[in-house]
């Protein structure tokens, strides 16, 4: 690809929360962006918005079949990708009195599986792009256990592990591999939760920090600061303190399930 050419994305999660606010932080930088979501309309009044530049994608990224589709129509319209952001995700509580394993599937498929379909198209595409990088959405909720964050946070982590290992295997190709750790930010999926979110931060700020920090292609980019001070001492603490703490967190009206 030629240098002067717009840098080339995929964005999955694109039609809300962080996911809606890193398009349009994508697109103001007359970048080329092809997004993914299961809402068409959002998608392509995003294209409306940014004539020539957006490559709508729609559909379900649970779907192995469908994610190759997607990556042979960016194959076709483009040729190759630039940097891929994995951002698409769910979130559903788990009430551990009435253990429900069908939650943990829906949340591991939504958040892991997805994820490794869609790793599966862009490989292919990122190594013929330019200085390529693939950047996936975990989450703070990996450094410590919560309550009700089972299926969650076994997603998150799984997701975690996956970039991790493939930063170590694809380094020898110039494919560079960032996770993205955010704590609580206001979105669609958090405005649902029935307990305090401490130094949330609007989905727009997030966005703005996560393309700022992009630029560096860090290891990770973990945030809000003051948030991740509190997170990792906690994290470094004896099992038995995290339990107690646990604990004091936990509700007694039953959790709430996000929508998907």
């Amino acid at each position: 690809m030629n240098l002067s050419t717009p840098r080339r994305y995929w964005l999955t999660g694109a039609s809300s929360g962080i996911g809606a606010a890193l398009a349009d932080e994508i697109l103001k930088t007359g970048a080329h962006l092809a997004v993914s979501s299961r809402d068409v309309a959002t998608l392509k009044e995003l294209s409306q918005r940014y004539p020539g530049q957006v490559l709508v994608l729609a559909g379900d990224l649970t779907n192995s079949q469908t994610v190759r589709e997607i990556g042979e129509q960016i194959a076709q319209a483009w040729g190759s990708l630039d940097t891929v952001i994995l951002n698409a995700g769910t979130c559903e509580y788990v009430d551990a009195r009435q253990f429900d394993a069908s939650i943990v599937e829906h949340v591991v498929r939504t958040n892991l599986l997805a994820s490794s379909y869609c790793i599966e198209a862009a490989l292919p595409l990122l190594r013929k792009g330019t200085a390529p990088h693939l950047v996936g959405m975990a989450s703070s909720v990996t450094y410590v256990p919560l309550p009700r964050a089972e299926a969650y946070g076994a997603s998150k982590a799984g997701l975690r592990y996956l970039f991790e290992s493939l930063r170590i295997d694809l380094a020898d190709e110039g494919i560079e591999v960032t996770v993205i750790s955010p704590g609580f930010v206001e979105t669609p999926l958090t405005a649902k939760n029935d307990f305090p979110m401490p130094l949330s931060w609007p989905a727009e700020k997030a966005a703005n920090h996560i393309m700022d920090r992009l630029k560096e292609r860090p290891l990770e980019i973990a945030f809000p600061a003051l948030f991740m001070a509190a997170l990792w001492p906690l994290s470094k603490m004896p099992a038995r303190v995290q339990l107690a703490i646990g604990k004091r967190m936990v509700r007694s009206t039953p959790p709430l399930r996000d929508a998907t």
